[in-house]
């Protein structure tokens, strides 16, 4: 907002202007406003002081177009000659700057024009003033040149230019070639001379064409990209090729070609990918071998076994499949040898909970944090899980219809713990010794390097596995 009683105080009291000259400063700010948001540039009027040798800025006026380029107020401080050389200039020769290059006095880069106001006798009496905030266009240009100088930097170093560096070519083991714009050998290192060597058994000398030893970077020395990298096969080797295009004061004058023998990686990844493979055929394999064990198992149950063999052959069958369940969670997730463990024991809970002998109605639910495990801790858990959970089913709602499992995960950063919970009668037998529960117990201790509890509770019981999230071998 303009402030003309502001300006006529100022030209009063700072300045040597006439009252008509004041009446003249007063009309051209009435426009300035207009002339900042259409410019999207800070205006100001600047006028000599009594004494001549600085300025005073009477008159300003933001853009509301765009963010100003001053945080605080200018109108009433000094513009010293030595900041301020174009306002003084203009306003001492009457002649207009523009378009210069200037630095405010809160550090701004601007581009700055200034043309004198004359009154009615062609006298100077102050200055129009148009700054425009040009530091990111300034730090865009600075930030070109410097990666510029650095390309230019790095490309003497490569090429030993740089007397006081050591040669760093000489030390890479991928192949390098500098070759001029249309093909011609400038510079090869020792691993690519011998390279060369090794494919065609000639040497390509400087200034020779490079593509006529090398017909397959034809492609590559004419294509326009100034970065390319691309792979491609020749001379039954796989190559990583990657062209550099690099400048040299402010224009091309070549460019690197960069070879790097891929062959032996790519045949391993190959054998990596056969094993994976073969690994996975091998789970697939004894998934179906377990599934046939199980299935015969079925059949000679249906075909008739004494009554007190029955559970004996009920709970192999559930350990076999179990186990079977590993190799379903890896194969599931197309993974190698890696099994969620919480996965694992939904499996495992729903077939023994939903789909076993049991004529009670049981429920089960699954909470916590999963955690992945190799297939040969994950068949010990399988089985062990495969026990907590069937002697709930077959022992813990004794006497009721109905009856709950939780099974929880907990973790923290090195240890993991598996809780089985149910709401039944509660464990009685501290000295009761079952199969079931020293296979728990030697597989936590042996196979797992935990350890293994189980106790009664006021209403139920809950037999805690903790191990080790890292295998300890």
């Amino acid at each position: 907002m303009i402030d003309i009683e502001e300006i006529e105080s100022l030209c009063k009291s700072k300045t040597s202007l006439e009252t008509s000259d004041i009446e003249k400063i007063k009309e051209v700010s009435n426009s300035m406003q207009l002339m900042a948001d259409l410019s999207k540039a800070n205006v100001f009027i600047d006028c000599l002081l009594t004494n001549e040798k600085h300025a005073i800025v009477v008159a300003e006026a933001a853009p509301t177009t765009v963010k100003s380029i001053y945080q605080n107020r200018v109108v009433g401080t000094i513009a010293y000659e030595t900041f301020e050389p174009a306002v003084l200039y203009c306003l001492q020769s009457g002649n207009a700057m523009t378009s210069n290059r200037a630095i405010t006095q809160e550090r701004k880069k601007v581009e700055q024009s200034v043309v004198p106001i004359f009154n009615d006798e062609d006298v100077v009496i102050g200055a129009l003033i148009m700054e425009k905030d040009i530091s990111e266009q300034v730090e865009d240009r600075e930030e070109l040149e410097a990666l510029s100088k650095t390309t230019e930097s790095l490309s003497g170093l490569l090429l030993g230019h740089a007397d006081q560096q050591p040669l760093v070519p000489e030390l890479m083991e991928e192949a390098l070639f500098f070759v001029g714009l249309d093909g011609e050998l400038l510079y090869s290192n020792p691993a690519a001379i011998n390279l060369l060597h090794e494919l065609k058994g000639t040497n390509c000398d400087y200034g020779e064409n490079l593509v006529e030893h090398l017909p397959i970077l034809t492609d590559i020395v004419e294509k326009e990209e100034e970065l390319l990298v691309t792979e491609m096969e020749a001379f039954d080797k796989t190559f990583k090729v990657k062209k550099i295009r690099l400048p040299l004061n402010e224009k091309y004058n070549g460019m690197f070609i960069i070879l790097r023998d891929l062959t032996d990686l790519r045949e391993k990844e190959k054998e990596l990918i056969i094993k994976s493979v073969a690994i996975k055929e091998i789970h697939h394999r004894v998934k179906n071998n377990l599934q046939t064990v199980a299935s015969l198992l079925r059949l000679q149950m249906r075909r008739g076994i004494p009554e007190e063999s029955k559970v004996y052959f009920l709970e192999s069958l559930n350990r076999i499949l179990s186990i079977a369940s590993v190799y379903e969670v890896i194969l599931s997730n197309s993974s190698i040898d890696e099994v969620d463990i919480y996965e694992l024991t939904e499996r495992i809970g729903d077939m023994l909970v939903y789909t076993g002998y049991s004529s009670k109605k049981v429920t089960i639910d699954y909470s916590g944090d999963s955690l992945t495990i190799e297939s040969g801790r994950a068949v010990s858990i399988a089985l062990i899980i495969n026990e907590l959970i069937q002697n709930c089913v077959n022992h813990a709602f004794e006497g009721k219809a109905r009856g709950h499992i939780d099974v929880i995960f907990n973790q923290d950063s090195r240890m993991m713990d598996v809780i089985v919970r149910d709401n039944g009668v509660g464990f009685k037998g501290k000295n009761t010794s079952s199969l079931g529960l020293d296979i728990v117990k030697r597989m936590a201790e042996h196979d797992l390097s935990g350890e293994f509890e189980i106790a009664g509770m006021e209403k139920g019981t809950e037999a805690r596995l903790r191990f080790p999230k890292e295998s300890r071998v």
